[in-house]
């Protein structure tokens, strides 16, 4: 019998500082959200673009739980 869970990426209304997405990565991959919100603010810092596009993409596409 398989008994797997099937774990669904969603923004996290609980773990949120902005829109809750770092929260809900961190909650979907078993991590602590502080590494995806210092990826993001790193990603950010050599221009912005990149940064904010991740961010604003993965607020769109992922959903809210």
């Amino acid at each position: 019998m398989n008994t797997k869970t099937k774990r669904l990426l969603r923004r996290s209304r609980t773990n949120t500082v902005f829109a809750g997405v770092a929260g809900g990565l961190g909650e979907f991959f078993g991590i602590n959200p502080f590494w995806f919100r210092l990826a993001l603010i790193i990603a950010f810092i050599p221009g912005g673009i990149p940064g904010l596009a991740t961010y604003l993409i993965l607020w769109l596409i992922i959903p809210v739980d």
